[in-house]
C-alpha cells in the first residue's frame, strides 16, 4: 500500500516538474509582451493609420464650387489636415487625381490634378490657396495644367471621383519640379522614388461634375 501511495506522490511530483519547466518560458514571454507596446500576444498595438481631413466637404462628399474650374484657373486648393502621422516620417507626398477618364480604358494614366511631394514632415497640413511652383520650404508641384493644383472640372453626367492620396515618407525625394508638359514623367518619379519609403497612406475623396 505505501509503495503504491509513493508511486502515485512521484508521479505527481514528476507532473509537476513539467508543466514548471514548460509553463515558464511562456509566462516569461508574456510578460515580456507586457513590457512592451500594449501587450496584445507581444506584437504591439497596431500602428494608427494616418489620417486627412478637410473642413470643405465630407469624405464622398460633392466639392465646393470654390474649389473646381467652375470658380476659373485661379480656383484655390482646399485647407487639408493630417494626423497620427507615423514615427520616422521626413516628408509627404499630396496627389490628387481623377481615375474616372481611363476606368476601362488600359493602363494609360489618369489626370493629374495635384502632385506635391517633400512637404516637410513636421507638417500637419496644408492651408487653402497653397501658392504655385516650388514653395519656401522645399515642397514641389506640378499638374496637368500648371505648376500647382488644378481643380476639378469634369463635364455633365455622372459624378467623377477626386482621390486625394497622403503619404507618410521616411525620405525626400530627389525629384526635379518639371513643368505641366512633364506632369505624367514627374508623377511615374515620384512613385517611382517613393518604392520602399511609405509609412502610411491615407485617402480622401470628392465629388464633382459640372
Amino acid at each position: 500500500m505505501q509503495t503504491k501511495v509513493l508511486r502515485i506522490l512521484t508521479v505527481l511530483f514528476v507532473i509537476g516538474v513539467l508543466l514548471a519547466f514548460y509553463a515558464g518560458p511562456a509566462m516569461a514571454q508574456e510578460r515580456q509582451g507586457g513590457q512592451g507596446r500594449g501587450g496584445g500576444g507581444g506584437r504591439g498595438p497596431q500602428t494608427p493609420p494616418l489620417i486627412m481631413t478637410t473642413t470643405a466637404w465630407e469624405d464622398g462628399g460633392v466639392i465646393p464650387d470654390k474649389y473646381t474650374q467652375k470658380a476659373g484657373a485661379a480656383a484655390p486648393s482646399p485647407e487639408l489636415k493630417w494626423s497620427q502621422v507615423p514615427m520616422g516620417t521626413q516628408s509627404f507626398v499630396l496627389l490628387m487625381h481623377d481615375p474616372e477618364p481611363v476606368l476601362g480604358r488600359g493602363a494609360k494614366m489618369d489626370v493629374t490634378h495635384w502632385l506635391i511631394w517633400n512637404i516637410p514632415g513636421t507638417s500637419t497640413g496644408l492651408s487653402e490657396g497653397v501658392g504655385q511652383g516650388e514653395l519656401p520650404d522645399g515642397s514641389r508641384q506640378v499638374s496637368l495644367r500648371g505648376n500647382g493644383y488644378m481643380g476639378p472640372g469634369a463635364p455633365a453626367g455622372p459624378y467623377h471621383h477626386y482621390t486625394f492620396e497622403l503619404y507618410a515618407l521616411d525620405t525626400k525625394l530627389d525629384v526635379p519640379q518639371g513643368t505641366p508638359q512633364q506632369a505624367a514623367d514627374t508623377r511615374n518619379a515620384v512613385i517611382s522614388a517613393m518604392d520602399g519609403h511609405v509609412l502610411g497612406k491615407a485617402v480622401l475623396i470628392a465629388r464633382f461634375h459640372q
